[in-house]
């Protein structure tokens, strides 16, 4: 049970509340702590999950708990000419506006699905990401490109309160998309990626942290951008970037030039 109170403190809230992504967001992040927890930490943390949630009758949400990785596994990263190719990728524009928002505000899947269109400000150029339980409320750039698209986007499709809606109705009316319908338009995309990495929504979030980076954004507002509560679960993403003096090489690239 103590690994169910790290997680509660680690949130502020009971963990039967929280939602898959988060607990792998959790997971990601004791994994990359200075100290690095055992291996059963995390067995301990899914196994007191799954019987919290057997006890409470939550039997559909306990077969949704995430594998256990293995320790000191990095972030997969898209380089960008791949992040361009799969945002190409889409038939429809609805579907190419989901994966660039992923990117380009660095949001989580289910971010993006309980995004309102009233959270996006065309003037300001942003994007506000409410507070799920344990985390902090953000705002986040809106890319130019992305404002074009969302606003002829809204002109055609005409959603109904949230930017994107689910073909399934209740009480006659749209509800958001859900995170399963994100993985198949992903699952559809893959084969026109020429790319050998196993890539998942999340794979665009981590690209976002991994190029901002790159392009000289420095740790503390990457923090703030992705929603971070802790700088060490940013921090591994210094570990995957070409930035700074940080850069790494080979020492086949200098021994002839001199």
């Amino acid at each position: 049970m103590r690994c169910l109170a790290h997680l509660a403190i680690y949130y502020k809230c009971s963990p039967v509340h929280l939602s898959e992504e988060e607990i792998n967001d959790y997971l990601f992040h004791c994994q990359n702590l200075h100290n690095t927890p055992s291996e059963s930490f995390f067995k301990h943390t899914i196994y007191g999950l799954r019987s919290a949630y057997k006890v409470m009758g939550m039997d559909k949400k306990r077969i949704q708990l995430p594998q256990i990785k293995r320790q000191n596994d990095l972030p997969i990263v898209l380089n960008k000419k791949e992040v361009r190719e799969l945002l190409k990728a889409p038939k429809y524009l609805k579907h190419q506006l989901m994966l660039a928002m992923l990117y380009g505000c660095g949001l989580r899947s289910y971010e993006l699905c309980n995004l309102l269109q009233a959270d996006i400000d065309f003037e300001r150029k942003t994007v506000f990401v409410k507070k799920q339980k344990g985390k902090i409320d953000r705002y986040v750039p809106l890319s130019a490109h992305l404002i074009r698209g969302l606003q002829k986007y809204f002109k055609t499709e005409n959603p109904v309160k949230h930017v994107f809606n689910s073909q399934k109705t209740t009480d006659c009316l749209p509800g958001p998309i859900t995170t399963r319908a994100l993985q198949w338009v992903i699952k559809e995309c893959r084969p026109k990626v020429n790319t050998q990495k196993k890539f998942t929504a999340h794979t665009l979030r981590h690209s976002y942290a991994t190029h901002l980076l790159e392009d000289g954004l420095n740790i503390m507002c990457l923090k703030e951008l992705l929603g971070h509560a802790h700088i060490e679960t940013t921090i591994v993403y210094l570990q995957v970037s070409n930035s700074g003096s940080s850069v790494k090489f080979s020492p086949l690239d200098t021994l002839f030039t001199n």
